[in-house]
């Protein structure tokens, strides 16, 4: 870590227990994005703050970050949506018998899965497309507790452009995208996070701010 403030980050952070330390090795080998611990670490203390009981991801690939939940949960239920069958099954073979909490594995569309849940929700990760975090956060609305979280990974580096987020966000009329001026060459990540920041951020029912661990998560409780 070139930058001293992310290795104070990382040194004051929590350490992978053994589950994740297995997980990092197969991460490493296949080249498959996770969390990070950092990220991680403030996963769980949400977990254990807002003494949830019930999880759902949008996307969980293997299951990392959703072993980050579960060691701040102790009990519950955390429910994983994954497209890819064989990261499932291998965060079922990761996750099954390690931690006391519940977990339940949807495979397929991480929206129709979401639709099959009543809630109340105490936190929610959307971790899918960028593109269809607002839509998701439309419907995660209803299901979430008041005091409960939303976390948006991915919304500051990674996949987005940060300068054109910054720029995007800025500008008086990025509330209706359509109307912006043609001249934007935006990918669908950024415009997608973009969307979701700005919807999020105006909500009076939520109070949002972002963490700059990882590669960005923005942190929303519902208030009302």
């Amino acid at each position: 870590m070139n930058d001293p403030l992310d290795a104070l980050v990382h040194a004051v952070g929590p350490e992978h227990d053994h589950c994740q330390s297995a997980m990092l090795e197969h991460a490493a080998a296949a080249g498959f994005p996770t969390v990070g611990r950092d990220a991680g670490g403030v996963l769980r203390l949400l977990a254990r703050l807002v003494d949830a009981r019930d999880v759902f991801e949008f996307g969980s690939g293997f299951g990392y970050s959703a072993s980050w939940f579960a060691r701040g949960m102790g009990t519950g239920r955390v429910v994983l949506t994954e497209y890819d069958d064989e990261e499932l099954a291998l965060a079922r073979d990761f996750l099954d018998g390690t931690y006391d909490v519940e977990f339940a594995f949807e495979s397929g569309d991480a929206m129709a899965a979401f639709e099959r849940y009543d809630g109340p929700f105490d936190v929610v990760l959307l971790d899918h497309e960028g593109a269809r975090y607002a839509p998701a956060l439309a419907r995660v609305r209803s299901k979430l507790r008041p005091g409960g979280v939303v976390v948006a990974d991915n919304v500051a580096t990674g996949p987005v452009d940060t300068e054109t987020l910054v720029a995007m966000l800025s500008e008086d009329d990025y509330a209706d995208p359509p109307t912006r001026d043609a001249s934007w060459d935006v990918d669908t990540t950024t415009e997608g996070i973009g969307v979701y920041l700005d919807l999020v951020r105006s909500d009076p029912g939520f109070e949002t701010t972002l963490l700059p661990v990882g590669e960005g998560l923005a942190v929303s409780v519902r208030v009302e």
